[in-house]
């Protein structure tokens, strides 16, 4: 967008410590550059009346608000930034100096750096052959062992083909963009965003065979619970993003494809990939020795 000053909609997490602080020096830099539509709290709900005018929308909290938010403007085509106050801020790629130092580029006219995203759509199917959409998900879809966490085993099946049996505590499938997140804990790969790649990751594997793979973004990955725990008080459970929840029970099955909705996101032209998982997420850092050790 360019000739215009953007109308700008901020999203604010109320629960961070500092999020009345930020919210106020966004808003000032908001209506100092372009124009501030509105200021609503963060919440996974509907698309509300102020992001329909809005050119920018603007995500203050950490990566989890990032993802909820990214889920719940998905498809809209508005470009979402967001802005991190959490802890780690992998996926929300600016602070507040980043957006000091960029705020007449991206609040006025100029023009926006934006990544689309995809979305995992993700589906529990009944033994009737229907199916419930549970939702969409931004960095993976988990089925987890649950309580009394009894080991799992969950068929997996690849564009129809028939592949493994997981034995274990879960399984993780990934967006590439979530492969900095649950996936790469559990040892799964680090994939870059831009590479069109699902990954389907084995949490505490009772294999030494089974290893973390990457299957292309289109593809349909069906996970069917062979033995699951169907308890009364907890049991098996998919989960979105670490924040949706729905119960497995058995005969179920889950599907997951790629969404047809994605998420625009704004990328900070100072920032670097390969420096963030450096400085973040300390890739490849050598273990630290006190000078009483050795």
């Amino acid at each position: 967008m360019t000739g215009s000053r953007r109308s700008t909609l901020l999203v604010v997490n109320t629960n961070k410590p500092d999020a009345d602080r930020a919210s106020r020096e966004l808003e000032k830099l908001i209506n100092q550059h372009g124009s501030l539509v509105g200021q609503i709290p963060a919440a996974n709900g509907a698309i509300s009346n102020e992001a329909k005018n809005a050119d920018l929308i603007v995500v203050l909290g950490g990566d989890g608000t990032l993802l909820g938010e990214g889920r719940r403007f998905a498809g809209s085509g508005i470009p979402v930034l967001g802005v991190n106050v959490g802890k780690l801020g992998f996926l929300a790629e600016f602070d507040l100096d980043a957006v000091r130092t960029q705020a007449e580029n991206l609040f006025g006219s100029g023009d926006l750096t934006t990544r689309s995203v995809p979305l995992l759509s993700v589906e529990i199917c009944n033994s009737d052959g229907s199916a419930v959409h549970v939702g969409n998900a931004m960095n993976e879809a988990v089925v987890t062992a649950g309580p009394p966490f009894r080991v799992i085993e969950l068929g997996i099946k690849i564009d129809g083909t028939r592949g493994p049996v997981a034995r274990g505590d879960g399984l993780i499938v990934s967006t590439s963009l979530g492969s900095t997140a649950y996936n790469v804990s559990a040892g799964g790969p680090i994939i870059h965003p831009l590479v069109d790649a699902t990954v389907i990751t084995p949490i505490a594997a009772h294999s030494l065979a089974f290893r973390p793979i990457a299957v292309p973004g289109t593809s349909l990955i069906e996970l069917d619970p062979i033995q699951i725990n169907d308890e009364a008080t907890g049991g098996t459970t998919l989960v979105l993003d670490g924040q949706i929840q729905h119960r497995i029970t058995k005969g179920q099955s889950v599907r997951i494809n790629r969404a047809d909705q994605s998420v625009e996101l704004v990328v900070n032209q100072n920032g670097n990939y390969w420096h963030t998982l450096v400085s973040k997420l300390h890739w490849a850092k050598q273990p630290t020795f006190s000078q009483h050790e050795g």
